[in-house]
């Protein structure tokens, strides 16, 4: 304010006009007090008012000046003094946390904002320019440009400029590429937050702007009031807007900035009724009077401005009424260029020559003053307050955290992500210290569990039916070579593939470290998935994978006796689980015996019975002759058909040969034990191959041969899994940690429960309390008290 002896001997000589409040500043570089003091004040005593005005605008100005030169230095450490972050800025972060902690608690939020409304097109996106000193909103002609509430940030500062809360960007609000672009972008936010088939958008979108000479405070554009819904917008749009607005006024703590356009009549005006229902009393309402050159030339009675701004034509009440120019209405025109023209016309208006207005009524620059003084005055009668009730909800918090989580830390998302990949990279770690006899053993196993159905049906069983060696042998190393030309390495390699996946899914799924955490299941099997899909298995040592395998095949020679009993060792536990199986699917067929039936209580059904009947006529046949083939020929079948129909058994031809099929292989399977048996003692006929000697063990040298052949396949599988294959599953397992920790949306899906949002409440509780108290109490204390 003016020094109170100047202030008071004006008013005492004007009593109809009081001075114009002008800002204090803090800064030591500017104008003194002795400097205004020695001024001619008898020539403020000679002058009409607004000399008076345009000198204390004068001084003003060269107090920004002197404000940015002192901003400019302090930024180039000249002082070198510790620069604290800007107040307005900690005020604007606590306000974001808020927003973001509310939608979780409902923790009533009434710290104040200037929120800004007005009917569409009211100018109240021109007069928010006006105090932030630079065109930044979009604008088009009758059309709703703001969508979507839009909280600035207001802060002095050395340079002139804007940015977003979430980006990095800064925007020079002195070149006009950057005004453009920076209207262009928060156009498309704007867009973006409005969902399909709305028209506005409740989602905020925050701004900072800085400034030499800029009131600090917190402003909130709202969209403008509609009273009709026109075509191109949703049916919804005039309540939404209404709810938006009602949202942001109900604050008791609010400042609400009501705009009314000057230019058209105010009989038509909806947004002082919606405010008048908010702040009937007019507690916190600053009436603001747009386009006040329009309205003078236009109405035939300028008394109706002084009604308006004397608040006696509306009901609506408010703490104060100013009267702006915000420009001719050109879309082009810069800020420099209002200010003039609304200096010189109201220093023409006879609305003010006639004290129908005062001084300190009219003009942005009051607006933007008496504006910021109301702002924080607000924020010094309510931050203690809300600060008690954020305690009370903090205690609540902290309450629940040690109810539920006694023994844990309260870890919040980011922190959770970062333990979990530390506990991952352990896992895939510990991947690459499996040693090599577990690797060939899982090999071993599960290729032979792949390819053992097609050894023994395709070629032990074809080769084995057969009349003599000689055909044995040539079957043999034909369906060898088809087998391993064509199937063998695929499927080595779907092994190798598939045991590296269950290996990394157990490391996953049994880590044994002292802190696991359930939480991170999630998490974990996203990786893995996300880790697999990325993993491509090298396919090139195919070709080498083949040639391997076709020589173990080709190799007959088994060098010794221990060789000869584990060949003959795996031939017994396969024909042993083959015939395990046959035998099942006999029972199945037939029902349950005797024994079952009585002891269990149960019967067998009438295609069973069928079954039992035939496979007892057929047990007969094969009694007779041991030696029979594997097929049944056609008067066989006839001749067991009619046997059974002799009995009462009405059987198809078909069911006979299935049955015989199941039959003859556990006849084939049995025989072929006893061989295996005799074979114990055939090593020495083998090295004299089978020369003179009845007994011949081809069988055996075949599964020598397989077995060879997987001990060779597991052990190639196993150097390419350690030396290649879990290295890269491990460089793609980082790669998707590090991606997953740059998303914040995957991170929100992967990592959830009550206990991970209790624990980002708390951080959130915990970063607002250091700030209510800390950093914003004391500087409120130490600026502004």
């Amino acid at each position: 304010m003016l020094p109170s002896v100047l202030s008071q001997e004006f008013t005492q000589r004007y009593p109809s006009n009081p001075p114009v409040p002008v800002k204090d500043v803090s800064y030591s570089n500017t104008r003194p007090l002795s400097e205004i003091r020695c001024l001619n004040w008898s020539s403020f005593l000679r002058h009409p008012q607004m000399k008076y005005q345009r000198m204390l605008e004068r001084l003003e100005k060269e107090n920004k000046d002197l404000r940015k030169v002192v901003l400019q230095k302090d930024e180039k450490g000249i002082h070198q003094r510790k620069v604290k972050k800007s107040l307005i800025d900690m005020y604007s972060e606590v306000l974001d946390i808020l927003s973001d902690f509310d939608s979780n608690y409902n923790t009533q939020d009434h710290l104040p904002r200037v929120v800004v409304v007005g009917d569409q097109s009211a100018g109240k996106t021109s007069v928010l320019e006006m105090i932030a000193q630079a065109r930044i909103f979009p604008r088009g002609s009758g059309e709703m440009m703001t969508r979507s509430p839009v909280k600035v940030t207001l802060s002095e500062g050395p340079h002139h400029v804007a940015m977003f809360k979430d980006s990095s960007r800064e925007f020079d609000l002195g070149k006009e590429e950057d005004l453009a672009a920076l209207r262009h972008e928060i156009e498309l936010r704007m867009r973006k937050s409005v969902k399909e088939g709305q028209t506005v958008s409740p989602e905020t979108i925050s701004l900072n702007v800085k400034g030499p000479g800029i009131q600090r405070m917190v402003l909130v554009d709202l969209p403008g009031v509609i009273s009709t819904v026109t075509a191109g917008m949703a049916s919804d749009t005039k309540e939404t807007i209404f709810s938006i607005s009602k949202n942001y006024m109900q604050n008791p703590n609010a400042i609400i900035l009501c705009i009314q356009d000057g230019s058209v009549d105010a009989e038509r005006s909806i947004v002082t009724d919606l405010v008048s229902q908010m702040d009937p009393q007019g507690k916190r309402t600053i009436f603001v009077l747009t386009k006040v050159d329009l309205a003078e030339k236009n109405l035939a009675s300028p008394n109706r401005i002084q009604q308006i701004v004397e608040g006696k034509l509306f009901p609506m009440k408010a703490l104060g009424y100013f009267a702006v120019v915000t420009g001719k209405g050109s879309a082009g025109e810069s800020i420099d260029s209002i200010k003039d023209y609304e200096e010189d016309f109201f220093q023409n208006s006879r609305l003010l020559r006639d004290g129908m207005l005062k001084a300190h009524q009219v003009t942005t620059k009051n607006l933007s003053l008496a504006v910021s003084d109301c702002f924080w005055k607000m924020v010094r009668e309510s931050v203690e307050q809300q600060a008690d009730a954020f305690k009370a909800s903090r205690f609540n918090l902290e309450t629940e955290w040690k109810n539920n989580y006694p023994r844990l830390r309260e870890l919040d998302r980011n922190e959770l992500f970062e333990k979990a990949k530390n506990e991952i990279l352990d896992e895939v770690i510990s991947l690459s210290q499996v040693t090599p006899k577990h690797w060939e053993a899982i090999l071993l196993k599960k290729l032979w569990e792949r390819v053992s159905t097609h050894v023994i049906e395709n070629i032990y069983l074809p080769a084995a039916q057969t009349m003599n060696s000689g055909t044995f042998n040539t079957t043999v190393d034909i369906k060898l070579k088809q087998w391993t030309d064509k199937q063998l390495p695929h499927k080595a390699l779907e092994v190798a593939w598939e045991t590296l996946q269950e290996e990394f899914a157990r490391f996953m799924a049994e880590y044994k470290g002292k802190d696991q955490d359930d939480i991170f299941d999630k998490l974990k099997e996203a990786v893995k998935d996300e880790s697999i899909k990325r993993h491509k298995w090298n396919e090139r040592s195919m070709d080498s994978l083949r040639v391997i395998q076709h020589n173990a095949l080709e190799d007959r020679s088994i060098t010794d006796k221990p060789q000869w009993d584990a060949a003959i060792e795996f031939m017994e536990e396969t024909l042993h689980a083959r015939l395990k199986d046959t035998d099942c699917v006999i029972n199945d067929m037939v029902g349950p015996d005797w024994k079952q039936r009585w002891l269990s209580w149960k019967n067998r059904s009438p295609e069973q019975h069928i079954r039992n009947e035939t496979k007892n006529e057929l047990e007969r046949l094969l009694k007779l002759h041991e030696d029979h083939t594997a097929y049944l020929a056609n008067d066989e079948v006839t001749t067991v058909r009619k046997n059974l129909e002799g009995r009462g058994v009405e059987v198809d031809p078909v069911l006979i040969k299935d049955t015989w099929h199941q039959l003859y292989r556990r006849h084939f399977l049995q025989k072929a034990l006893q061989h295996c048996n005799l074979c114990r003692r055939g090593f020495y006929y083998y090295q004299r191959h089978f020369v003179d000697s009845e007994l011949e063990c081809n069988d055996v040298v075949l599964f020598w041969r397989i077995q060879r052949m997987l001990l060779i396949t597991a052990n190639t599988l196993r150097q390419q899994l350690t030396n290649t294959e879990v290295r890269r599953l491990e460089k793609n397992v980082k790669e998707v940690l590090e991606d997953f920790g740059e998303d914040t949306e995957k991170k929100a899906h992967l990592i959830t429960g009550r206990r991970v949002q209790l624990a980002e409440d708390l951080s959130e509780s915990h970063t607002l309390w250091l700030i209510f108290w800390s950093v914003l109490l004391e500087n409120v204390s130490d600026v502004f008290w």
